[in-house]
């Protein structure tokens, strides 16, 4: 059960709809899904979220797929049901095949896994794997 209540468009006010309508015409639909809908309760942060998440999610040096597959994997790790689902299937509507999504699942389970283990034996940071992170070494 949510915290508070979901608000429906019919019941929203102006400054609501006006996030609503936008989210609808962003992403060409003729629904706004739930998660806009309990953030409508409060409605700084919808419009603040909704104008975050709209400047990230645009398209930029990473293609559109890429973005919702980060999105899929950082939710997994975060273990949000809402977020993983809502993510897969955007990443879906932009092309994301089963094959795609057991490979995602299997890099974001090695990655959790090698991440414990290198956190769990506090390895330090090779300095010439730093200098290529900066982007100083080829």
């Amino acid at each position: 059960m949510p915290l508070g209540r979901l608000i429906e468009y019919e019941d929203a006010g102006a400054e609501v709809r006006a996030v609503f309508d936008d989210i609808m015409a962003t992403r060409k639909t003729d629904w706004v899904n739930n998660f806009w809908k309990a953030l409508a309760q409060h409605p700084e942060t919808l419009r603040r979220t909704w104008e975050s998440v709209k400047q990230v999610m645009a398209p930029g040096a990473l293609d559109p797929l890429t973005k919702e597959l980060l999105y899929v994997a950082v939710s997994v790790t975060n273990n949000c049901d809402y977020c993983i689902t809502s993510h897969t299937a955007g990443a879906r509507l932009k092309g994301m095949d089963d094959a795609m999504l057991h490979e995602l699942m299997a890099v974001v389970g090695m990655a959790n896994e090698t991440n414990r283990l290198a956190n769990g034996y506090q390895i330090p940071v090779d300095e010439h794997l730093r200098a290529v992170a900066r982007g100083e070494v080829g």
